[in-house]
């Protein structure tokens, strides 16, 4: 979302990539397919190259023996067309994303000059992030945003989506339990509606989801202060 934004603002094509778009078992595509990426970008630009989960991509390269082949030529392309964009007029911007920087190929970190940390959102981001994965609608209960807020502290953005959509299943459970409990099938325009979500599934939901970013905080902070680019606001 945050590199769609970039790309948004800086009105430029947005290109968004996986690992598993990439990455092939057929010998050789995995290369073609960085060069023609790269073409792509540079024919519609200015563009954006936005590559989620790097780590899985290009982590830190191993003894000759360790590495497959195929993940190392795919390495090699992507580093040569990144040096590439430096001896072109077209502007090409390259985004990365990734939860286990350290992985990072040292070549990598080289070429990817701004090396930022995204922090936890902050309480007014959370309570964002709520009203829009729960939306209150005139025939549900009130949704106790603030409550949610305080309640996560320290959760990540993907942890929140989780804690969202744990309470959003619930009416459906519920829904599903009575409808195993029938002998008998029911009309289809006779089965019941999936009710709202109620307190309780909102209570549920946040002992069952519990913050995950804290276990690499250290690590976060640590690789921050070797490698983090100072953000001038």
């Amino acid at each position: 979302m945050l590199a769609k934004a970039v790309a948004t603002e800086c009105k430029t094509t947005f290109f968004n990539i996986s690992a598993s778009s990439i990455v092939s078992k057929w010998r050789g595509d995995s290369e073609k397919l960085v060069k023609v990426l790269f073409e792509l970008a540079r024919h519609h630009a200015p563009s954006t190259i936005f590559l989620d989960e790097i780590d899985a991509i290009i982590s830190q390269r191993g003894e000759a023996r360790s590495e497959h082949e195929a993940s190392r030529r795919l390495k090699t392309e992507l580093l040569i067309q990144m040096d590439g964009l430096t001896k072109t007029d077209e502007l090409v911007f390259v985004l990365a994303a990734t939860n286990l920087p350290w992985e990072l190929d040292a070549a990598m970190l080289r070429r990817l000059e701004k090396r930022i940390l995204v922090p936890l959102p902050e309480a007014e981001a959370r309570h964002a992030m709520f009203e829009e994965f729960l939306p209150s609608t005139p025939d549900t209960m009130e949704i106790p945003y603030d409550v949610l807020v305080e309640s996560t502290e320290g959760y990540s953005g993907s942890d929140i989506r989780l804690v969202c959509k744990e309470a959003a299943m619930q009416p459906l459970r519920r829904l599903m339990a009575v409808l195993e409990g029938r002998q008998e099938e029911m009309p289809e325009d006779e089965l019941p509606e999936v009710g709202p979500i109620a307190a309780e599934d909102i209570e549920l939901a946040l002992r069952n989801t519990r913050p995950s970013a804290h276990l690499h905080a250290h690590r976060y902070e640590q690789f921050n202060q070797d490698y983090g680019s100072h953000v001038i606001g």
